[in-house]
């Protein structure tokens, strides 16, 4: 008796059909978080990637920079792949343009007092 328990419950759903609009469904969750991760993380990523490309492009001798090891200096030469920063009197070093993390003004500004 208890075997035939068993054995009705791993049968099919009755009518022996997938379910016809049970697949869409089923896949409507997983769309649901990728829209969602969408939205929340990789929008957000490519607007400030972006953001960071205009910046390192639109660079200028005179600027104060920060770079992504910390150090501040101000730019005193630029080629396509390299910037010359000044960080001390008569001291310059050659940093890749991809290694510029944000301007020095930003840096020094306490995330509390920035504008909105």
């Amino acid at each position: 008796m208890i075997i035939t328990g068993v054995a009705y419950a791993m049968g099919g759903s009755p009518g022996g059909g997938a379910g016809g609009g049970s697949g869409i469904l089923g896949f409507l969750p997983i769309l649901l978080m990728f829209v969602i991760f969408y939205f929340l993380l990789i929008r957000p990523q490519q607007k400030q990637a972006r953001k960071q490309q205009d910046f390192i492009k639109n660079l200028k001798v005179g600027d104060r920079v920060v770079t992504s090891g910390g150090i501040h200096g101000e730019i005193k030469g630029l080629t396509e792949t390299t910037i010359t920063l000044e960080i001390a009197d008569k001291v310059r070093v050659k940093v890749t343009r991809s290694s510029i993390s944000g301007s020095s003004l930003d840096a020094a500004t306490p995330e509390a007092q920035k504008p909105a």
